[in-house]
């Protein structure tokens, strides 16, 4: 339970992704909070304060992505310490160094690995940089 009593808000819109990301922040210990489309994913995480991490897709339906949302969160002063998290499907090769530059605290490539992802949590809430690609 690597994730014991923190609050994780996700941002992802495929139900499927969500219900995994779910059942594997419960198991490490977590309770998650979501929005499905990044309209008002500044609003929700400023509601639940305290939010410990955010998990960010970075594909999303309509016109506003994962990096949009990312720098909404960063301009606003009482969310910018929280770390935020890239959980995407995109090729590592693209995405990772367009979210490094950025400032992301780390990548995680979809599919997750079960058995290694509330570990890669842990070590971002810890103050370490995580880029897991596939």
């Amino acid at each position: 339970m690597h994730l014991k009593g923190k609050v994780v808000f996700v941002l992802e819109d495929d139900p499927t992704n969500l219900s995994i990301l779910g059942v594997v922040l419960e198991r490490e210990g977590a309770t998650m909070k979501y929005d499905r489309w990044g309209r008002e994913t500044l609003q929700r995480i400023k509601e639940l304060k305290p939010v410990d991490l955010i998990l960010l897709d970075l594909n999303l339906p309509g016109a506003i992505s994962g990096y949009d949302v990312f720098e909404q969160i960063r301009l606003d002063p009482d969310l910018k310490p929280i770390p935020i998290v890239a959980v995407s499907a995109d090729d590592p090769v693209i995405a990772m160094p367009k979210v490094r530059s950025m400032g992301f605290d780390g990548f995680i490539s979809k599919p997750i690995r079960f058995d290694l992802f509330g570990g890669f949590l842990a070590r971002v809430l810890n103050g370490e940089k995580v880029w897991a690609p596939r």
